[in-house]
């Protein structure tokens, strides 16, 4: 038998994969009810733990309130949606436009997770190699605040149809701080039993054994996973 006295109890366990599992990207099911400050203080503590290359600790967040900030997003992203649409053709097309891809008026608060890429100075230890370890610590950060807002019954739904240099100068942020993710807060009438896109047909979520491989590329894992777990 493994040692594992460090592992949580189990219905802790089994909170923890809950929340990874039913987490969803929100779009439609925001309510009207405002988050409360010890709500937000919370999720904001727990994407501010999050794991960061030589403790670098890149990322701000800017809390949108303002219905006026909000709609001036909401054109960028008509823009930018519109744009995409044309990328597809015929039924998947008509189905592209059919999907409603973001709550930033219907949710009652916007937060922008930022990437300040001076943070730590010229030499930030461990990002030699890889100069865009910042901007993964800071997604890092979105998926913690992400787990820990469905843990509260918060939902997220998260904006990339959005160009970042326009969005950055709404926002007036400094040239050295990249817009990585907008994101749609609120609680929600429900957290659907599947991601929206997989349930309307866009994607089908792949099997975890089709992904697996061994010691390099294309070596089959042997392991057996169950499916659909």
């Amino acid at each position: 038998m493994s040692n594992c006295h460090h592992a949580f109890p189990e219905t802790q366990r089994r909170g923890v994969y809950r929340a990874i599992h039913e987490r969803r990207d929100v779009r439609s099911q925001f309510l009207p009810d405002p988050i409360s400050p010890e709500v937000l203080e919370r999720l904001l503590q727990a994407a501010h733990h999050a794991p960061s290359v030589g403790f670098m600790q890149p990322w701000d967040f800017i809390v949108i309130e303002s219905r006026e900030v909000r709609a001036s997003i909401l054109a960028l992203f008509e823009q930018e949606n519109a744009r995409a649409a044309e990328r597809f053709s015929g039924e998947r097309q008509d189905l592209y436009r059919g999907l409603k891809l973001q709550g930033i008026l219907e949710s009652p608060l916007n937060l922008c997770i930022t990437c300040d890429r001076r943070r730590g100075g010229p030499h930030v230890l461990g990002r030699n190699s890889i100069m865009d370890t910042d901007l993964f610590s800071t997604c890092l950060a979105v998926q913690n605040l992400w787990l820990a807002a469905r843990a509260e019954g918060v939902g997220v739904g998260w904006v990339s149809i959005l160009d970042p240099a326009q969005l950055s100068q709404v926002l007036n942020l400094p040239e050295h701080v990249y817009p990585v993710a907008y994101l749609c807060l609120g609680h929600v009438s429900e957290f659907l039993g599947q991601p929206e896109l997989e349930a309307k047909g866009w994607r089908s979520r792949l099997s975890l054994e089709e992904l697996m491989h061994a010691n390099s590329w294309g070596q089959p894992f042997a392991r057996a996973f169950a499916q659909g777990k």
